[in-house]
Order: C-alpha cells, then sequence, then structure tokens
C-alpha cells in the first residue's frame, strides 16, 4: 500500500504565491510518476503538471510559466510552486503518482487540497 499526503493549500490573494507539497509514503520501490491535477468548481478534473523518475516534466498550456513542478526523491515528495496566481486556478489539487510497489504497479490519488484565489 502506499499513502499520500498532501499540504499547502489555502486562500490567497491575486497575484500571489502558494506551494503546494505531496510526500508518499509506504511500500514505495519506484515512483515513476509524480504530478498534480486539479478539479474547479463545476469542472472536470485536469492535468497540472507532472514529473517523472528521469526528471522530465510537463505542464498544462494554462499554467506553464506560473507554475514549477519538483521532486526531492530521497523525500519521496513532489512540489508545486504556484506563483501568479489567478482566481481561475481555484479549485481542488489533488497529488496523483503511479509507482511500482515490491508486488504490483499502483496509481493513488491523494485525497485533495483546495486552493481559493481571491481578494
Amino acid at each position: 500500500q502506499v499513502q499520500l499526503a498532501e499540504s499547502g493549500g489555502g486562500l490567497v490573494q491575486p497575484g500571489g504565491s502558494l506551494r503546494l507539497a505531496c510526500e508518499a509514503s509506504g511500500d514505495i520501490f519506484n515512483l515513476v510518476l509524480m504530478g498534480w491535477y486539479r478539479q474547479g468548481p463545476g469542472k472536470e478534473r485536469e492535468l497540472v503538471a507532472t514529473a517523472s523518475n528521469k526528471g522530465d516534466t510537463k505542464y498544462a498550456d494554462s499554467v506553464k510559466d506560473r507554475f514549477t513542478i519538483s521532486r526531492d526523491n530521497a523525500k519521496n515528495t513532489a512540489y508545486l510552486q504556484m506563483n501568479s496566481l489567478k482566481p481561475e486556478d481555484t479549485a481542488v489539487y489533488y497529488c496523483n503518482v503511479r509507482v511500482w510497489t515490491t508486488e504490483a504497479r499502483l496509481t493513488v490519488w491523494g485525497q485533495g487540497t483546495p486552493v481559493t484565489v481571491s481578494s
């Protein structure tokens, strides 16, 4: 089993910054991919950013040049630095990992952390 602990969400004014963290724990052999998705009010869940264990990153067009995903592999933790936040970034942000345990390959979701961008 693999568990995810997310932190860092909250209320921020437009133009502000937040940093989200997602720590994975449990039976981890290889964290292949770590990423963030979000679901805004009345919207479908969408990809925000991913980072592979090889250092490759991918971003949604809407967050490029504003958000940065990074990983601390020693801590099994991914971060999402969000700058120049806009009201349309308001959403629940979910951590997602694709991980090999000692027994199987799993896709695991976090419980979500809310981000509200409002003045």
